[in-house]
Order: structure tokens, then sequence, then C-alpha cells
């Protein structure tokens, strides 16, 4: 679910349902189940202006088929998970939602998700966990659980979920081949832990590194958000100001990719002393690398950013 999808037009005002109908051209239902299907995965993207991977919606009818009622709530008693975010969409949710213009750049964001993150699994309130990958949770939770019945519904769940991915032709390793040639475009690691990809060509132009460390910039931030005067912070900003010389030189020489990480790395740090400094900087390094859709997201995050979840279709 993270990274790039195809950007969809984002739609116009109107009650939550509507907005995404209208503006995704959804039909009326049909006694057809693949124009149903059809229809929701239209209106879906609408709502996220992203394309969702197929094997999205394969889940989705798994979920169907062990709980038709909610397969929202299917995984909820067994593993402690609920779907959420786009496939609140499947689940009609939006059109029963209180506000009636929703913003789905924030629905289910958390405080610490980037902008190329998109939940679709919420557990733990307490804790806040979230995912947006399933299998591995499931194998780790089987090592976890010693009651024998609830073993054996997770090594049901487990085993048909294996079969169903194995019937699609879907991987269930922890890393795909597509995962392993994205690992081969890391130009350099963020904060967040995952590597950040920029296009680079044979002149080793759209990346150049940040003249600090990930280890020397944590001090440096941690330095700004300890200082117990302003003076102090301002004096503490100095390297940060420095830096961003050399994103402005480097966006000038089509480096887009410096910005883009000293962005990420200030966003992941999660103070609200460097939200002026990533709304400058994200969105123009999401504008110059055409990914115009992560930097609508980064706005309205830091304009909304809260430690609980944001769902924006709450009924």
């Amino acid at each position: 679910m993270a990274g790039g999808g195809k950007r969809r037009p984002r739609g116009a005002a109107g009650p939550a349902g509507e907005q995404c109908e209208k503006n995704g051209g959804v039909k009326k239902r049909r006694s057809n189940q693949a124009d149903i299907a059809d229809s929701l995965h239209q209106e879906a993207e609408t709502c996220y202006r992203l394309r969702l991977p197929e094997d999205f919606y394969q889940f989705w009818r798994f979920c169907e088929e062990l709980d038709p009622e909610k397969p929202s709530d299917a995984l909820v008693s067994s593993v402690g998970l609920r779907l959420v975010g786009p496939y609140d969409i499947l689940a009609g949710k939006h059109k029963k939602a209180k506000s009636t213009n929703p913003d789905f750049n924030l629905h289910w964001r958390f405080f610490y998700d980037p902008p190329e993150f998109q939940t679709i699994f919420v557990g733990d309130s307490k804790t806040q966990y979230h995912m947006g990958y399933f299998r591995l949770f499931l194998s780790k939770k089987l090592k976890e659980v010693a009651d024998k019945k609830k073993t054996a519904v997770l090594k049901g769940i487990d085993e048909k979920l294996t079969r169903t991915a194995k019937e699609l032709g879907y991987s269930l390793k922890q890393k795909t081949v597509k995962m392993k040639q994205r690992d081969k475009k890391v130009v350099t690691k963020a904060f967040h832990g995952a590597g950040l990809v920029v296009p680079v060509d044979k002149n080793d132009v759209g990346y150049r590194e940040l003249p600090e460390t990930n280890a020397n910039l944590r001090r440096i931030c941690k330095a700004i958000v300890d200082a117990s005067t302003d003076d102090e912070r301002l004096k503490a900003f100095a390297p940060i100001q420095e830096m961003l010389t050399f994103v402005q030189f480097a966006n000038d020489e089509c480096d887009y990719g410096m910005g883009y990480e000293l962005g990420i790395d200030l966003f992941c740090y999660g103070s609200h002393y460097f939200h002026k400094t990533v709304g400058q900087l994200l969105p123009l390094a999401y504008t110059l690398l055409q990914r115009s859709l992560f930097a609508d997201i980064i706005q309205s995050h830091l304009a909304n950013r809260r430690e609980e979840p944001l769902d924006q279709l709450a009924p």
C-alpha cells in the first residue's frame, strides 16, 4: 500500500457518499457481482486518488468469506486486527459518515505516518498499532498464542490465507521480487527505517547526501527540542538553516532527493518545532518529484497532526 499510485482528481464537495459516487461515476447496484466489484474499485480509487493493487481487493473477498456480514471485523476476534482506510469505502462506511466533506488524506493517518504510508489495519488502540501487511503479523501471532483453541483458529486462517494466495499467484514471502528490485534503487535510509527512492540518472543527478549523518541529525534535532529558551533554540537551529541552503542549491541542480530526505527526517522526529520547516521542504520536494498526491497529503497532515487516529468517517 505504501508508495506511489496513479493520481486521480479530487472530487467536488458534497455528502461523503455522494462525493465519491459523483466523481467516480459509480453505478447503482446490479445483480452481476463483477459489476459491483468494478464500481467499488472505482469508488475507492476516486476517494483516495490512488490505484489500489488487485490483491487489496482479493483480501477483502477473503475476509468476506470469513465473515460475510462484517468483513471489516472478520479478524478482530482471532488476531485483533480490523480493516480500515480504503476498506471503509468497500464497507460503505463513507455513506453513513457524519462529515459531509471527509478528508481522505487524513482518514486513519497516524501521527508518524509519512505520506507514502496508507493504513489498512488497526489493532490495539492503546498502542495505536497499525499496519499495511497481514501475513507476517499472523505468523508472529501464532508463536505468541498459548491457548490451543485460539491457536487452532489462527492456524485455520493462516492455512486458508496461504492456500488462497497460492491459488491467486501471490507471494507471501517477507520480500517479494519487486521489493528486492526496489531495494536496489534506494539512495538513502531515512529516520523511519525505510529507504528513499528518487530518480537518479547516469550522471548521479537526482540525489546528493545531507552534510550530516542520521545520528548527527538526531542530535541536532534533540538540541532544538530540548532548548530551554527561544534564543537557545534559535542557535540550535543553525545547522538546519545551513542544510536548507544546501537544499536550495540541490533543487536548482535537480538533486531533489536531498530536500525529500531532510523533510522526511524532520517529520519523523515528530516535534512541532519542525512543522514549519517540513511544510517548506516536503510539498516542494514531492512536487519536483512529480508526486503531487503526497504533497497534498503532507500539507493536510501538518495542519491536523494529532496523536489520536483521525477516523474521518465516524458515523
